[in-house]
């Protein structure tokens, strides 16, 4: 497998869409679907994800070895076969956890100059 050859920061900083893809993925696999729910959710509305958005990130990611497709379901009776899951890989949880370490810095600055509540002085 290629992946333990990657390097998480060859894909940083992550596109918008492609940290909220990996950001959803990351408590299990979900569905294209569910995917764009969570994200919608995830944003309180502000990113509203639309299939060609998600599905040529998917495949980019697929590409990259960040996510990859599962033959699971939870619930085979209840599910519709044509539908794919996806979950995270090794590297796509190290590059996301990284990529959540650098929003959080950016975060972190951005208190110190007093720009968010909780700011210190």
């Amino acid at each position: 497998m290629t992946e333990t050859l990657q390097n998480p920061d060859e894909f940083l900083p992550l596109t918008p869409a492609v940290f909220n893809i990996l950001l959803s993925l990351a408590d299990g696999e979900k569905h294209g679907y569910g995917i764009m729910q969570e994200v919608e959710a995830n944003t309180k509305g502000q990113v509203l994800m639309g299939p060609g958005t998600l599905y040529g990130s998917i495949k980019r990611m697929l590409q990259a070895d960040l996510i990859e497709e599962s033959d699971e379901r939870a619930d085979p009776q209840m599910d519709d076969q044509r539908r794919r899951y996806y979950k995270l890989t090794a590297l796509g949880r190290r590059t996301l956890r990284m990529e959540a370490e650098r929003l959080d810095e950016q975060v972190r600055v951005a208190r110190r100059k007093n720009l968010l509540s909780g700011s210190t002085t």
